[in-house]
């Protein structure tokens, strides 16, 4: 019954996916990548909480506080509290400079601002770096999805049908398609954290006989490195959230700044399904036996407390969690490879290039995760300090602060070798988390009066006045 199911939904979404390919009247590479940025407010919430509470959020959130405690969630949602007004504020303006650049990748902007072609290209390679470990930690968790199913006799199989399904989003309708899929994700993913943690609250009130309240393990907050790295988490995370490549593109494609304003303002409301998710974690501690494998906790609890039907309805919303996340995080590589790195590849016909740069990035991170899952887990790690690293450049754009894109490319691949160097090699940081510190280290190049100083002089004489 399960994989019917699952496999009535994955219909559905691709159903979807087909009628936003009926309402636009043209599929070209601006619709592909930005839709023409012409989403409203509404779709372009659905759009980018679809991104942003992906597939972690209903599997690598229990298993964070299953393992770590609950320190884990203190950073986890203290830097997602602090994101939202950052990004109420940043995100118009950076919707602005887009529109101003007609930029539909994020390199173009980088490029077009500081005009360099060879800037365009670094980024571009800087965000690939950040988006390929990304999209493959969204294959490790289909992974975990299929598993729970059932169907880990034949992963490989598995996650090729994953594959083949995140193509065709991308295949019918581009970004556009990926919005109307996140409305039927929402709703399920949604229903599934609900239901299972409303399901752990009545059991644990049911088994607690003889207690008046809810008995839940005792909530020792942090301290010492743990309350450092905690607070310089969400410091770092929640100032640098919407400044990294696996986000920004997603304002690129709204109607205008008001509605990037006012998506902004209810994207906290998603956050109301964190307590149902800490409550089946709590269930987990209490009453069931250790897992060895703390990426099902959640699945483990929703099938000892519900009935078939509703894990499978859970399932499948983890499922398309994961399928839309890698959609368009393949469609914004394919995009930077064909548009920023290799342009000539795309130039006589643009959606051909980027279809096969989709399949190639799908069918090696299929591949890297059969091979080498752990290896990628790591590298998901390393991706946030570089990806994050690029909050130096958009405080650059932002600000107007005038730096020539060697500064600004020294500062970016200055701040993410400090981060990657002090995680590789486990220096002690007083439980400073090491992205801020590589971001500190990033913006001190960047912003260094020195730099400024020749900066300037150097635009006057281009402009003939020295």
């Amino acid at each position: 019954m399960t994989g019917v199911i699952v496999g009535c939904v994955i219909l559905l979404s691709l159903g979807a996916a087909g009628l936003a390919r009926v309402r636009s009247r043209h599929l070209s590479v601006e619709t592909l990548l930005v839709a023409d940025r012409a989403l409203p407010a509404p779709m372009l919430f659905i759009l980018t909480v679809g991104e942003i509470y992906s597939i972690g959020s209903i599997v690598a959130f229990p298993a964070g506080l299953y393992a770590h405690g609950v320190s884990y969630g203190y950073w986890f949602l203290g830097y997602l509290l602090l994101a939202f007004p950052v990004g109420y504020f940043v995100g118009p303006a950076i919707w602005r400079r887009a529109k101003q650049y007609d930029a539909c990748t994020l390199p173009e902007v980088f490029g077009r601002h500081f005009e360099s072609v060879a800037f365009e290209r670094l980024t571009a390679w800087a965000c690939v770096m950040a988006l390929v470990p990304w999209g493959q930690f969204q294959f490790i968790g289909l992974r975990s999805v299929l598993d729970t199913m059932g169907l880990s006799a034949a992963p490989a199989a598995g996650l090729a049908g994953c594959a083949v399904i995140a193509f065709s989003y991308v295949a019918l309708g581009g970004v556009r398609a990926s919005t109307y899929v996140a409305f039927l994700k929402d709703v399920l993913m949604l229903f599934g954290i609900a239901a299972v943690g409303v399901a752990a609250i009545c059991m644990q009130y049911k088994l607690s006989t003889g207690h008046a309240q809810i008995i839940t393990p005792t909530l020792p907050p942090p301290f010492g490195s743990s309350l450092v790295f905690a607070i310089s988490t969400i410091i770092y995370q929640g100032i640098g959230f919407y400044f990294q490549p696996s986000v920004t593109p997603y304002l690129f494609t709204a109607r205008s700044e008001q509605a990037v304003r006012r998506a902004m303002v209810f994207m906290p409301l998603y956050m109301l399904m964190y307590p149902f998710a800490v409550f089946a974690t709590f269930f987990a501690l209490k009453f069931l036996p250790s897992l060895p494998n703390p990426n099902v906790v959640f699945f483990h609890v929703a099938a000892t407390l519900l009935p078939p039907w509703m894990v499978a309805l859970a399932a499948a919303g983890a499922l398309l969690a994961g399928l839309l996340v890698l959609a368009a995080t393949s469609l914004n590589i394919a995009a930077m490879m064909t548009r920023n790195i290799a342009p000539g590849l795309g130039r006589r016909h643009p959606r051909r290039a980027i279809n096969l740069a989709v399949i190639l990035f799908l069918v090696l991170a299929l591949v890297a995760t059969t091979r080498a899952p752990a290896i990628m887990l790591t590298a998901l790690n390393l991706s946030g300090y570089v990806g994050i690293q690029f909050a130096s450049l958009w405080f650059l754009i932002l600000t107007g602060w005038p730096v020539s894109p060697r500064i600004a490319g020294l500062g970016l691949l200055s701040g993410a070798g400090v981060a990657i160097t002090l995680f590789a090699s486990g220096a002690w940081t007083g439980g400073v988390n090491p992205g801020l510190i590589g971001l500190l280290a990033n913006c001190a190049i960047v912003f260094c009066p020195l730099w400024r100083d020749q900066s300037e002089v150097r635009a006057l004489k281009e402009k003939d006045l020295l």
